[in-house]
């Protein structure tokens, strides 16, 4: 198996390292890694004029490694450009991230959006995160579990289903500590308090975290700053399917997205690719609200992401083609 590997948090993360190690029981390994921290770059890549520096690091492994200097979606369209000759790996995995990515932050994490880049180029893609931001973070428990779940996870891939997407998220508890594995919806949250005013004072041990990108630039006259941190607070009460609640209970929970396509309403009208029924019929059998509006023959959706609650994981061969997160709790 041609396996290439990615993450947000540089290449030098031990994550990264730890994921090399544990895929190379599956196969060739091919990391392309960004050079410093990319979180929450999502699915954006480093157009533009610019220079982007590269790297080979013959004294990294196992695998082949190189540095990119640019987000992790250009890291994996580098790799798939440069590293394979059809562009054809069998498989792309991010992370392991240091942090959770669950709730809310997937929606920001560049770890999934880097998944979301093979994904959209009909490879099959998992991103993995723990949810522990220390740089020296323990994963003697993600090392021991994902080589099974990654096995179960590839074994029951729905055949002829492009744009997938397994958002894998480990507790920061001991082994002994993790009750399971489960499938989960993402759960509801937001953040608030935000942004804070640029004290270089009061930054402390932010100023060489692991955690935080370092950007520093000259204001102009006139010009005040601000960095963003933020506090999430969370929307969800359900928490036998929410992933972050069942994260803080350890568990460990497997999301599974699938790609949304771009031009959304303007598909609808015209019998989005994959609904079984017309788009009269799904406008129709409309249930919900916002981002919950499902049509209730065929669970396509109407926004770009919306809370499934199904009770079990999409069979092989299904025909919808939407973005979505099951639970087989």
């Amino acid at each position: 198996m041609k396996i290439l590997l990615c993450n947000d948090d540089g290449y030098k993360a031990r994550g990264l390292h730890v994921l090399a190690q544990i895929m190379s029981g599956f196969g060739d390994v091919q990391v392309v890694a960004p050079k410093f921290h990319q979180s929450a770059m999502s699915c954006a890549v480093s157009l533009g004029v610019k220079q982007l520096a590269y790297k080979d690091l013959p004294e990294e492994g196992p695998g082949k490694w190189t540095y990119l200097d640019a987000t992790p979606a250009s890291c994996v369209k580098f790799g798939l450009e440069f590293k394979y000759d059809h562009r054809d790996p069998d498989l792309v995995v991010t992370g392991i991230n240091h942090g959770t990515n669950a709730s809310t932050a997937a929606n920001y994490s560049a770890t999934l959006g880097a998944a979301e880049e093979a994904a959209i180029n009909g490879i099959k893609a998992i991103g993995v995160s723990l949810c522990d931001f220390r740089p020296d973070a323990d994963f003697s428990a993600v090392q021991a579990m994902l080589p099974e779940i990654m096995r179960k996870v590839l074994d029951d891939w729905p055949e002829n289903r492009p744009g997938l997407v397994y958002n894998i998220n480990f507790p920061a508890v001991p082994l002994e500590d993790i009750k399971g594995v489960k499938y989960a919806r993402q759960g509801y949250g937001h953040w608030e308090k935000e942004f804070e005013a640029w004290d270089e004072g009061s930054l402390g041990a932010l100023n060489d975290s692991f955690l935080w990108q370092h950007y520093r630039v000259n204001l102009e006259d006139g010009e005040k700053a601000v960095f963003m941190r933020g506090t999430f607070i969370n929307d969800d009460n359900d928490a036998d399917t929410a992933d972050h609640l069942l994260l803080e209970q350890g568990w460990v929970k497997n999301v599974l997205f699938l790609r949304t396509d771009c031009l959304f309403l303007i598909q609808v009208r015209k019998n989005i690719r994959g609904c079984k029924h017309s788009a009269s019929v799904c406008v129709e059998s409309m249930i919900g609200q916002g981002n919950g509006r499902i049509c209730r023959l065929c669970h396509f959706q109407i926004f770009s992401v919306f809370r499934f609650p199904g009770s079990e994981p999409p069979a092989r061969g299904s025909s919808c083609s939407d973005r979505r997160t099951m639970s087989s709790i």
